[in-house]
């Protein structure tokens, strides 16, 4: 059998060269773990070599891959998961005897209010013998609903309609607090109201309206 040479003292490394290869080797493995290892595994690329070199983009599209693998993992979970609550069978009913069978009267229809959804809405504060006016562009035969409320006093209305060289007076009233109806448009034109403050302070006339018209604008 072969024995090994037992190398001499002078032959073994001294303790100052062991220590500078420790540490030449630590420090080239701290330059790897920064410039290689980092970027081209987690896209950590803290000098920029690594992107100069790369290998951050490598790092990224790992990082994304993982990313996406853990996304694809967590939507199977969720698959398995729907498909075992509806793969759960479903308890039948218990089939009642004819006596045990309730007969409930029907109850009788409460009327509910339904509050109406209105379409424009516009305050006019008119001063003191001031007037304004208030008009909705209507097809022939079109139907708009309104309401409208003066706050601070009672004022003079006149509901009426113009256009195409026609006019029509629907309505007139004076010292009126508010009024609510529809306005059928008798022709093609201008539909709508004219208010005027005979109070001897400012009032607020709040006009909604809905329906079939195609918009409403203030004209005086």
């Amino acid at each position: 059998m072969y024995n090994t040479d037992m190398p001499s003292r002078a032959e073994l490394p001294t303790t100052k060269q062991l220590v500078r290869s420790t540490f030449i080797a630590l420090v080239t493995a701290i330059v790897l773990l920064i410039t290689v290892i980092l970027p081209a595994e987690y896209a950590i690329d803290p000098t920029g070599m690594g992107r100069a070199l790369g290998l951050a983009e490598m790092g990224e599209i790992k990082a994304q891959l993982a990313k996406e693998a853990e996304e694809d993992q967590a939507n199977s979970a969720v698959v398995v998961a729907t498909n075992t609550v509806q793969s759960e069978p479903v308890k039948a009913e218990p089939e009642l005897a004819p006596q045990q069978l309730e007969v409930v009267s029907p109850k009788p229809d409460v009327a509910v209010a339904v509050e109406p959804v209105w379409k424009d809405k516009m305050m006019l504060s008119l001063k003191p013998g001031q007037g304004a006016e208030v008009k909705l562009v209507m097809e022939e035969g079109q139907i708009a609903q309104f309401e409208w409320v003066s706050k601070g006093g009672s004022v003079n209305y006149d509901t009426h309609g113009d256009g195409n060289g026609k006019s029509i007076s629907y309505e007139k009233g004076r010292g009126v607090p508010s009024g609510e109806g529809e306005l059928v448009a008798a022709f093609t034109g201008n539909h709508g109201w004219f208010f005027r403050n005979r109070n001897d302070k400012v009032v607020m006339v709040i006009l909604k309206t809905s329906g079939a018209y195609a918009e409403m604008k203030r004209v005086l």
